[in-house]
Formats: structure tokens, sequence, C-alpha cells
């Protein structure tokens, strides 16, 4: 019995399946380093540079799907997801602290676990800028920003699904609402003191 025409077609199938696999990996790779380097020029106030970098990842993402458009089992097996998911929190963070409305899954062009995931990734973000505002005192832009937190984790909260569809989003939710508790909780606390400090200032004054 001879299988060599078997075995010359699987190694060809396989071939093609490592040949995407190879795209995918650094396309994925590619694209988490300039969505990271993304949201740090976001958080310097360097839009320009975070909307480069941003489509930078973008492209890198395109390379990946466009090379395993016929490899499912890479395209959907956990490849590119996490890079979607680095995409959709750069693309949710420069949103957010700008004040715009947040893109939807669609128009950034990711899976729906991946966008809800760095949604979450992208409050902690979030948490990030509003203590960077209330160092410089920017009480008003950090209650904005955790209104926004608060918003984003009833959404995610919402989302009552297995893990095994949403991508553990479940252990994403815990920790959203870890953060938001704790950046309430510094919120007031910066609230209380700036009061304290313009009471002790005002009775500064009517006693002179």
């Amino acid at each position: 019995m001879d299988l060599s025409f078997l075995g010359a077609d699987f190694q060809r199938r396989f071939d093609a399946v490592m040949a995407a696999r190879e795209v995918a990996l650094a396309s994925s790779r590619q694209a988490i380093r300039s969505s990271a380097n993304s949201i740090r020029a976001t958080h310097r106030g360097e839009a320009e540079e975070a909307e480069r970098l941003m489509d930078e990842a973008r492209a890198a993402l395109d390379r990946g799907t466009e090379a395993t458009a016929e490899q499912p089992s890479i395209r959907y097996g956990g490849y590119l997801q996490d890079a979607e998911k680095e995409y959709a929190e750069a693309r949710l963070t420069a949103a957010l602290l700008a004040g715009d409305d947040l893109p939807g899954p669609d128009e950034l062009r990711v899976g729906l676990a991946p966008y809800l995931n760095g949604m979450a990734e992208a409050a902690g973000e979030a948490r990030r800028a509003i203590l960077d505002r209330l160092r410089r005192g920017e009480v008003a832009e950090s209650e904005r920003l955790l209104e926004a937190m608060e918003e984003i984790f009833y959404l995610l909260a919402s989302v009552d699904y297995p893990d095994a569809i949403t991508g553990n989003l479940r252990r994403s939710t815990d920790v959203t609402r870890s953060l938001l508790e704790k950046t309430r909780g510094d919120l007031t606390m910066s609230l209380v003191q700036r009061d304290l400090h313009d009471a002790l200032e005002r009775g500064e004054r009517e006693g002179r």
C-alpha cells in the first residue's frame, strides 16, 4: 500500500498552516507592542504619536488577518486575539481620555471578547489617568473619568455568558470592580483633603 501521496498532501497543508502561524505571531507581537506604546503616548498627551502607533497596530492586525484567512485554526486559535484586545484597549483609552464616544467592536474590527476585555483594561488606564489628574488638582476631569469607569463596569457586569466564549471576562470584570472601588475612595479622599485645605485657608484669612 503506497501512502506517499497522502504524506505529500499532509506536508503541503501543514506547511501552509505553519506559514500562516509565523505571520500571525509576528503580526500579533507588532500590534501588541505598538498598542502599548500608543497607550503611553496617550497618557503623555501625545495624541498624534498615539494615533500613528494605533494605525501601526491596525496594519499589523490586518497582515495577520489576511495571512490566516484560509487557516481558521490559526485565525481563531488565540494567535491574534490578545493583539486585538491590546488594540481595542489603546483605542478605547484614547477615546476615554479625550472625552470622545467609545468606538464599538465593529468599528475597530475586533472580536467581541477581545473588545470587552480591552474595555476592562481601558478602565484600568482611566484609573491611572485619574490619579495623574488628581495630583494636578483637576477634580472635574477626574470625576468625569470615574463616571466613565462606572459605566464600563456596569456594562461588563451585564455580560453574563460562559468564560469560554467571553475570554474569561468575568475575571476582568472583577478586576475592574476592584479598581473602581479603589479609585472612588482615592477621589473621595482627595475631595475631603481639598475641602479641608480650603476651610483652613478661609480660617486663616478671616483670622487676620
